[in-house]
């Protein structure tokens, strides 16, 4: 599932390339049909995100509330003045690729291909479109009802609000529950998935089963901040890398040879790691610790797997 940096991605995209732009909605596989009439016509005014939330907000004061689910995806792709020709989502994308939509000869846009597969949603501006496919939600809202998703949603990293990292340790600090269950509630803490909770209490060296209310307020803030500055080096690489340079084993690679191993170099470096070595523990099961060489655990937790290391997160 996307975590919320991809979501943040997402809703800068659409600002960037659809933000003032009167736009054709449809639902080319007819299940969106009602609610992509609603909004068909209109001007997107702005798009956000809240955590896995993403909400585009329309100038007759609806919004199209999308959470993308385990499956769910969004292609965009235009003429050659449409810069936000990519896919982001499900399958995941080591990073996003232009595909213009002009013929060899260069003629000018056309509008839109032909739609593939099950798409949801489609929007279309005269410049580029972007097509929805298996999303969990997908529904046309008012501005009170996105209000009301909000408010269900614990804090956001990405928003890093005044106030947000005390909330956040208060509430994980009510309840029993451990830690790494409560990471992976969005009532809690708004965003993190499966990789974010596993790294994070990595770089923390705290138990996974360390109940939420023995977590104290310092370390409640310092996981807050750890998080925040994670997602946000998320948000800017378009990937998740957790580890630091020295546990990499490529440096420098340049942007030729990332291209031809089908890798993307973050724009804030030209040194990258290769997949294998962003993470500490994230599927690293059965290999040794990259700080002790003990072996790396997996187990089921709240419905999904955990990885962890049992010598560096002692109880």
């Amino acid at each position: 599932m996307p975590e919320g940096h991809s979501v943040r991605r997402l809703a800068r995209q659409f600002g960037d390339v659809f933000a003032g732009e009167t736009l054709s909605v449809s639902s080319p596989q007819g299940r969106f049909s009602g609610g992509a009439a609603l909004l068909d016509g209109h001007t997107l005014v702005s798009a956000e995100a809240h955590g896995k939330h993403l909400f585009l907000h329309f100038d007759n004061a609806l919004v199209l509330h999308v959470h993308l689910g385990l499956y769910g995806a969004w292609s965009f792709g235009g003429d050659s003045t449409f810069t936000g020709s990519s896919s982001i989502g499900a399958p995941r994308r080591v990073g996003e690729q232009e595909a213009f939509a002009e013929d060899d000869a260069g003629a000018s846009y056309a509008g839109p291909p032909a739609p593939v597969g099950a798409v949801r949603v489609r929007l279309v501006s005269s410049h580029g479109w972007a097509d929805l496919r298996g999303a969990t939600t997908c529904e046309t809202i008012t501005a009170a009802e996105a209000d009301s998703v909000l408010a269900r949603l614990g804090p956001d990293p990405l928003r890093n609000r005044r106030g947000d990292a005390g909330r956040f340790a208060a509430n994980l600090q009510s309840r029993k529950t451990p830690v790494a269950a409560l990471l992976m509630d969005q009532k809690m803490i708004a965003g993190i998935g499966n990789v974010y909770r596993a790294e994070v209490l990595f770089r923390l060296r705290l138990h996974p089963w360390l109940p939420g209310s023995a977590v104290t307020d310092a370390a409640a803030r310092k996981l807050w901040r750890d998080v925040v500055a994670l997602m946000n080096d998320g948000v800017a690489d378009g990937r998740i890398i957790t580890t630091p340079p020295r546990y990499w084993k490529v440096h420098g690679t340049t942007a030729a040879k990332a291209a031809a191993a089908g890798l993307a170099v973050p724009p804030r470096s030209a040194s990258f790691p290769a997949q294998e070595d962003a993470h500490f523990v994230y599927k690293r099961q059965g290999l040794p610790c990259r700080v002790c060489r003990t072996v790396v655990l997996i187990e089921e937790l709240a419905g999904r797997n955990l990885y962890w290391c049992p010598n560096c997160q002692k109880e």
